[in-house]
């Protein structure tokens, strides 16, 4: 019954141009009937737990039996994820503002609520006096880049500021960060941030369930979702080991960007020791959330985080990996 439920969503929040365009596609490589792929696809909601646009994103059209098992779909890790990271638990992930207050220490770039900007003024000049110019509005609730904003830091002063985020229902703002000059040779035109998944075990230490780098593509933004990649990295090097994969399955993975011309195979992110150190550190922090998808910006000051995630995304954990990682959090779901 659970999973009647599930198809319902899949169906209401599905992007149908994208579905017919993978199911064009999957038609092609496999020469398959397109309604025999439906009714495959629409089988392994059912049987894998998944969503009829990841039976695409998994590529479950080339794949026996067996593979499937081994990928974490959308009804699997919402579950997964509600037991971890209980309701009465993950809003300090869920909402941008108690994020910030809980592991403010973990930050490198300055944030301000819209109630802190009301109460201390001097607190929005700071913000507008920022070494980058810019600074990023930004919703409470907000995911995957939506409702966020960038602008000149010149066009506002510590009142318009203020009547602006009102206006436009921004509960926070901070200064536009300036990665770090590496990242910055590899893609210049988003902030290309670092995705840690972090999984407390029994005795509360903590395992690192993989580690990956969002890599921009003439786009402000790195989220996979807008068309950008990812890849894994090494947690013990640091260093991209392998391909960068798009979630849009018509794309080929990219082994060098394909705007800057930089090798994305061998890169080494900046900081890495002291990522590692800071997302171990935070993820003890409140352990009534025990598996969390660390957002991290690398600067020439370091590491620092952006946001953590209580449902963090199964595509970009496991689509680089190229192969499902079910295994990885099976153990702590018992």
């Amino acid at each position: 019954m659970k999973r009647f439920l599930y198809l319902g969503y899949y169906l209401k929040q599905m992007d149908w141009k994208k579905f017919n365009l993978f199911l064009n596609f999957a038609s092609e490589q496999t020469n398959k009937n397109k309604v025999v792929l439906l009714f495959d696809a629409l089988l392994s909601v059912f049987k894998y737990n998944i969503s009829l646009l990841e039976y695409f994103q998994f590529r479950f059209f080339e794949k026996n039996k067996q593979e499937r098992t081994t990928w974490a779909g959308t009804g699997y890790m919402f579950e997964y994820q509600l037991k971890m990271n209980p309701k009465s638990e993950r809003h300090i992930l869920d909402d941008k503002r108690k994020f910030y207050q809980e592991y403010k220490d973990f930050f490198i770039h300055k944030v301000a609520t819209l109630d802190e900007l009301n109460k201390h003024p001097e607190i929005a000049n700071a913000m507008l006096a920022n070494p980058s110019g810019k600074i990023v509005f930004k919703v409470a609730d907000g995911k995957c880049g939506i409702a966020v904003q960038v602008e000149k830091a010149n066009q506002y002063d510590s009142k318009t500021i203020i009547s602006f985020m009102e206006k436009n229902k921004f509960d926070m703002v901070e200064e536009f960060i300036i990665q770090h000059s590496e990242l910055n040779k590899l893609s210049p035109s988003g902030v290309n941030t670092v995705r840690i998944f972090t999984q407390l075990d029994k005795n509360n230490e903590v395992i690192l369930l993989g580690c990956r780098q969002r890599i921009s593509v003439n786009s402000s933004v790195d989220n996979m979702a807008a068309g950008n990649m990812a890849a894994i990295i090494d947690e013990h090097s640091g260093k991209i080991i392998d391909s960068g994969v798009y979630s849009d399955i018509t794309k080929n993975e990219e082994t060098i960007h394909p705007i800057t011309g930089i090798s994305i195979i061998g890169f080494q992110v900046p900081f890495w020791n002291e990522t590692v150190a800071m997302v171990k550190k935070a993820a003890k922090l409140h352990p009534q959330n025990r598996s969390i998808g660390w957002d991290i910006v690398i600067t020439e000051n370091g590491p620092g985080f952006i946001e953590g995630n209580h449902d963090w995304c199964k595509l970009l954990w496991q689509l680089p990996a190229k192969k499902g990682l079910k295994h990885l959090i099976e153990p702590f779901n018992k």
